[in-house]
């Protein structure tokens, strides 16, 4: 990754709304947490299979706060485990993997981590390895970015919207 001159550096608040186009998720809160290393994501009913000789992840995510009932079923590879120690010092062993983060215009790959984060206000966390060298932090600001728009991959908007799968439909 090439470091950006911080004067071209974007703009962003403590919160902000981000796309996880690789995964499917279209729009999602994040928290923008420099505490923390790791960025990671919610993600439940976990499983790991294998796919033309690599290992893959199928994985849930609930993409809005306080909403249980919708969901999105991804699936990507999976690139390891990693170790992270949370704020309270319990030490966890997490499912690691690689997808596209978009906040804002800006779109770049990003390794996330995969935990229940039923009980957090958030379900993504944006750690500083994401965040390094590419955007500047205003912590008294919320949503600096515009939201992401795109499509909703067809696979799976029968999920996300309680439909049959269809062509891919406009956010």
């Amino acid at each position: 990754m090439v470091a950006r001159p911080e004067s071209e550096r974007l703009i962003v608040g403590w919160r902000e709304w981000i796309s996880l186009p690789g995964l499917g998720v279209p729009l999602l809160k994040a928290k923008v947490d420099t505490g923390a290393h790791s960025s990671a994501l919610h993600a439940f009913d976990v499983e790991e299979f294998e796919r033309s000789g690599a290992r893959w992840i199928r994985f849930t995510v609930h993409p809005w706060q306080a909403d249980v009932a919708t969901t999105i079923r991804s699936e990507c590879e999976l690139l390891g485990q990693r170790s992270i120690r949370s704020s309270h010092g319990h030490l966890q062993v997490r499912r690691l993997v690689r997808t596209e983060l978009q906040v804002g215009r800006s779109r770049f790959p990003i390794e996330l981590t995969l935990t229940n984060r039923d009980e957090m206000g958030f379900r993504m966390l944006l750690g500083r390895s994401a965040l390094r060298s590419r955007f500047v932090i205003d912590p008294s600001r919320s949503y600096v970015q515009r939201r992401p728009r795109g499509l909703l991959p067809a696979a799976a908007v029968g999920t996300v919207l309680g439909l049959p799968a269809a062509p891919q439909l406009p956010l």
